[in-house]
């Protein structure tokens, strides 16, 4: 079963990051430049924030609100949520979907290694799907029809 570090592994990516100083319009540039929906947001050389672009609709908003003057570390979420770098992808799933987020750190011996998204996710658990009916013997269920009574 596929875990975390595999799916990171796949998608060979770094963390992508902007300072708290950063921003919203360098957040926004940042993300539509690396083709990403989050960017890790970064103080004193640690992470304490994450931006997306649902916060980014959230935000656009609010009376007054400029991305051009409006700083990250006003905006972001500061409730890093990640997940174990050997968590299969139905528990990543699972994390997701009762956390109602689209974006996971994962974590490895206290730090954070890489960040998957929830597309990320779910195409692993299709490819996994898609490994496991090709296991199986349809040659059992060829003739199988239903029986009347």
């Amino acid at each position: 079963m596929k875990t975390a570090l595999d799916i990171l592994n796949e998608k060979n990516r770094a963390i992508i990051t902007v300072s708290s100083e950063a921003t919203v319009a360098d957040a926004i540039r940042t993300m539509a430049e690396h083709q990403i929906g989050a960017v890790v947001v970064k103080q004193e050389g640690s992470f304490c924030g994450i931006y997306t672009e649902r916060d980014f609709l959230r935000n656009s908003l609010e009376e007054g609100f400029d991305p051009k003057t409006a700083r990250i570390r006003d905006f972001m979420t500061c409730d890093l949520i990640s997940a174990a770098w050997d968590d299969p992808v139905y528990r990543l799933m699972d994390r997701m979907l009762g956390k109602r987020i689209r974006h996971l750190l994962v974590e490895k011996e206290g730090r954070h290694i890489g960040l998957l998204s929830i597309g990320d996710v779910i195409r692993a658990g299709l490819n996994e799907t898609r490994e496991q009916l090709k296991s199986v013997s349809w040659d059992y269920y060829e003739d199988w029809k239903w029986k009347k009574k």
